[in-house]
């Protein structure tokens, strides 16, 4: 069904209103194609990034996006801040969830602090149940950072300290 042939549903549905009538039509039709725009705005807004999956045990790992990450790897530039929304079904109740970041140079992890670590604090309402959820949390990058390939591993951590999601992001950090 085309919007205009909703438009005229709705039209003879209100045709006893006082004052409804094409111009009203007009309107709503011009609503709503601009929040088709919006949404279809927001979407493209958000990057969706290949990732690979280091061991979600109690989880599983069903999008990430990094936003803006308009090329991979991830192009992170110093003194900014971005978003990572990780969309992940539970395989387990949990009160708890926990979230640790590291940075993999040459093998080694190194720790990568975010300011809330807190996943219940980060878009998922505790206690976490069986089903699916969406994380979101901000990566600041500090200008004292150096410039280098690397790759994120991001982990959601349960009461068990098993991982919801674990995640391994490659990002190119520049100035």
């Amino acid at each position: 069904m085309h919007v205009e042939q909703v438009m005229r549903k709705l039209l003879k549905l209100h045709s006893g209103v006082q004052g409804f009538g094409v111009t009203q039509l007009f309107v709503w039709k011009m609503e709503f194609h601009a929040l088709f725009v919006c949404m279809s705005l927001s979407f493209a807004c958000v990057d969706a990034v290949v990732f690979k999956d280091c061991g979600s045990l109690v989880g599983k790992v069903v999008a990430v996006d990094v936003n803006p990450c308009p090329k991979e790897p991830c192009e992170l530039h110093k003194g900014q801040s971005y978003t990572v929304n990780v969309t992940f079904n539970s395989n387990v109740e949990s009160q708890t969830s926990k979230a640790v970041v590291h940075g993999i140079i040459a093998g080694i992890p190194v720790p990568f602090p975010i300011p809330v670590d807190d996943g219940c604090k980060s878009g998922i309402v505790c206690p976490i149940d069986k089903k699916s959820y969406s994380y979101v949390n901000q990566l600041l990058v500090k200008p004292e950072y150096p410039s280098i390939k690397l790759v994120v591993k991001w982990e959601l951590l349960d009461d068990n300290g098993k991982d919801f999601f674990c995640v391994l992001i490659p990002v190119q950090i520049s100035n």
